[in-house]
C-alpha cells in the first residue's frame, strides 16, 4: 500500500505541456466572431442538451471524499492558459478572411454552394447554385479563404510558441466553425458527408 501510495506521489511531479482545449475553443470562438460576426439566432433556438459532469446522470469512478483526501495530500495545480490570438499576423489574416466574408463568402454559405468542411476548411458544395458568371470568382475566394485559414492555424500554434499544436488548433477550429455556424448553413460530419444546420 505505502509502495502503490509513493509511485502516485511520484507521478504526481511530472509536468507535462499539455493542450489547452477549452483556452483553444475561447480562441477559435473569439477569432470565429471577428469574422463572420455574431449568430442572430434567437435565445433558445438551436440550443441542445449537454452533458454536464456532476449533473444527473453523471457518475464518477473516484468518490469525492477520496478526492478530497487526495486534493489535500497533493494540492492541484492551476495554470491560467491563454492562446494568444493577437499577432499582427493574425490579425491580418483575420481581416482579409472578414473581408472576404462579407463580400464574397457569406452569400455562398446562405444559399448552401459551400460549406465548412471537417479539416476546418471551405470546399464548394453546390457549384450549380451559381451563375456561371459567378463561379470563377467563387472558387477563387474558396482558394484564397483555405491559404488563410491554412496560415492561421499555423501562425497561432506558432504564436503561442507550439508549433506542434497546429493539427489540435486545426481540429478546435473545425468543431468551433460549425458550433458558430448560421442555421442552414452546411459542414462535413466526420465521414465527410454535408449535413445542415
Amino acid at each position: 500500500m505505502m509502495t502503490a501510495l509513493l509511485m502516485a506521489l511520484a507521478a504526481c511531479v511530472t509536468i507535462n505541456v499539455y493542450f489547452p482545449e477549452a483556452a483553444a475553443q475561447e480562441a477559435a470562438d473569439r477569432f470565429i466572431d471577428e469574422v463572420i460576426g455574431p449568430d442572430e439566432t434567437p435565445e433558445g433556438e438551436g440550443e441542445t442538451d449537454a452533458y454536464v459532469p456532476g449533473s444527473k446522470g453523471a457518475t464518477s469512478a473516484i468518490p469525492a471524499a477520496a478526492l478530497a483526501i487526495l486534493d489535500w495530500v497533493i494540492p492541484p495545480a492551476h495554470a491560467q492558459v491563454n492562446i494568444d490570438i493577437n499577432t499582427p499576423e493574425i490579425r491580418a489574416i483575420q481581416s482579409r478572411m472578414n473581408a472576404r466574408f462579407s463580400k464574397e463568402l457569406s452569400k455562398h454559405f446562405a444559399s448552401g454552394a459551400i460549406g465548412l468542411t471537417n479539416d476546418a476548411r471551405v470546399a464548394v458544395r453546390d457549384l450549380s447554385s451559381v451563375s456561371l458568371r459567378d463561379r470563377s470568382a467563387l472558387n477563387a475566394a474558396v482558394a484564397a479563404d483555405n491559404r488563410d485559414r491554412d496560415a492561421v492555424y499555423r501562425e497561432i500554434a506558432i504564436a503561442n510558441g507550439q508549433p506542434g499544436w497546429e493539427s489540435q488548433i486545426r481540429e478546435t477550429f473545425a468543431r468551433q466553425w460549425v458550433s458558430n455556424a448560421r442555421s442552414g448553413w452546411y459542414y462535413q460530419d466526420s465521414a465527410g458527408n454535408w449535413r445542415q444546420k
